[in-house]
């Protein structure tokens, strides 16, 4: 009986853990097509945001948060629509406080942002073991996890 109230116990530990806990993806936007300031994405780029749909598609993302540039917007628009999802805005210039914010979060969440916001995130979230993103790296994810009774932690995957 003893056995009965420990596997019990240990069950009930476990699934109030997993529902204390939410994920955030973080990634920057698709491969643009030039260098002007609000480009849109390239043929390459569009193909990496539909590759990034499908590898979520699981995910269970019920918030979506791009900045006012139409990169971002893009990189998000297949992830956001498979869901049936609206997403919204945060500021570029504001990415640490938004990061800050996510520390809240109540769901699953999908962020695109920048090479040079992406720390400012993950600052804000309290990660701050992360190598800079350079100008030509398209292929991050970072997948942070939120748990109410721990600090977040975070594994970066390539996509």
């Amino acid at each position: 009986m003893k056995r009965v109230w420990m596997a019990f116990a240990l069950a009930l530990s476990l699934t109030s853990q997993f529902a204390c806990s939410q994920t955030i993806f973080i990634v920057r936007h698709g491969e643009k097509i030039d260098e002007s300031r609000d480009p849109p994405l390239s043929l390459k780029g569009k193909q990496r945001a539909l590759n990034l749909a499908m590898m979520l598609r699981d995910a269970e993302i019920k918030k979506v948060y791009v900045t006012e540039f139409q990169r971002t917007q893009m990189t998000a628009a297949p992830s956001a629509e498979s869901r049936q999802l609206v997403t919204t805005q945060y500021a570029a210039k504001e990415s640490l406080n938004f990061g800050k914010s996510l520390l809240t979060a109540d769901a699953n969440t999908l962020v695109v942002g920048h090479s040079n916001t992406l720390l400012d995130i993950l600052k804000g979230l309290g990660i701050t073991d992360v190598k800079p993103v350079a100008d030509d790296e398209y292929d991050r994810l970072f997948v942070v996890t939120l748990n109410k009774n721990a600090s977040p932690s975070y594994t970066l995957l390539r996509y």
